[in-house]
């Protein structure tokens, strides 16, 4: 791997430099012509006698070169450290965690919310190598953290995630699906996982349908049920008390697990029911071994030797020397 910039995105800026380059030209021949409509050829001499069109010519240029310069410092030019950049095997895994307020019910203590950020924190612990996305969904599908080996920020999006994260409460499971998709490299067809963290209390028709879809593209969908059958009444911190429906009555959210193994096994993942965190852990990580794993340039365990500060430097230095020279001539003693 040899220079590259960071941000090529930025590299449209250096199409102003033609733009530059047309203005300099107008303003060029808009001169000419007021040379000619004045006419008198030595009255326009003596009038300009000390201005110099080279000068201009130099500063205008400087001027775009420094433009240049701040345009390539703002891509960041960089080289790797060493001769060889660093590479890790691992797979691509999205964990799709349902935020909905179902998922404060207390049948695991403290709550399915809480036992699912502890399942995920020691998931990430037994996959040092892989690369970890995050998307939270209820009522709607949000990616909340892109995929990346940098487990420590990781951690800290699921000890944020929370019900007031997804302000649309529901639990539409095809959306999640969808999104966790779009969540990995289009390019990429294989090697791709997603841990699907949910209490799959509302029925999502599309849901199997869109896991087939997803199936047939080369994702694997892996099932965690959060909850019991049996249920249990979903905490209201905004009175003390249990939630309630439209009648008065006290809301009881339970475990859906039959939506949750059809996904499962409609994509050849497994279904595991959190009530151990330990044995869950294993029982994902021994199915997510088994996708192959492959070799990716881990960018962010990388030393670069950074650039952009001669770039700068050439910026600045142009800048201040364009100041620094006049237009008009040097009158001879």
């Amino acid at each position: 791997m040899g220079y590259q910039f960071l941000h090529k995105e930025y590299i449209w800026l250096l199409g102003a430099l033609v733009l530059f380059g047309v203005l300099f030209f107008l303003l060029w021949k808009w001169k000419k012509q007021v040379v000619k409509r004045i006419g008198d050829a030595h009255l326009v001499k003596a009038l300009t006698g000390n201005y110099s069109s080279s000068l201009f010519s130099l500063k205008s240029g400087m001027m775009s070169l420094a433009f240049a310069a701040g345009v390539l410092a703002l891509m960041d030019l960089r080289k790797p450290a060493g001769e060889e950049g660093i590479e890790r095997k691992g797979i691509d895994v999205v964990i799709a965690l349902d935020v909905s307020k179902s998922m404060l019910a207390t049948d695991l203590p403290p709550n399915r919310l809480e036992r699912a950020r502890q399942l995920i924190n020691k998931l990430m612990d037994v996959m040092p190598d892989d690369r970890i996305g995050l998307v939270l969904f209820a009522g709607k599908a949000y990616l909340q953290m892109p995929l990346t080996t940098d487990h420590e920020a990781a951690r800290m999006f699921v000890a944020s995630a929370s019900p007031d994260a997804v302000p649309q409460q529901g639990t539409v499971i095809s959306d999640a699906l969808r999104m966790s998709s779009n969540a990995f490299i289009a390019a990429e067809r294989r090697f791709k996982a997603v841990v699907l963290i949910s209490d799959g209390e509302d029925h999502d028709p599309a849901a199997i349908t869109t896991a087939k879809e997803l199936s047939s593209q080369g994702m694997m969908i892996n099932t965690v049920g959060i909850g019991s059958p049996e249920g249990s009444y979903i905490p209201d911190a905004s009175t003390g008390e249990n939630k309630r429906d439209a009648s008065g009555n006290e809301v009881i959210s339970r475990l859906n697990e039959d939506e949750l193994k059809q996904l499962a096994e409609s994509t050849n993942g497994v279904y595991v029911r959190l009530q151990d965190t330990d044995d869950a852990v294993k029982q994902l990580k021994a199915q997510l071994s088994q996708i192959e794993t492959r070799a990716y340039g881990d960018v962010s365990l990388m030393n670069f030797n950074a650039y952009y500060g001669w770039f700068a430097l050439a910026m600045f230095m142009l800048l201040l020397a364009e100041y620094f020279i006049p237009e008009i001539k040097k009158r001879k003693a």
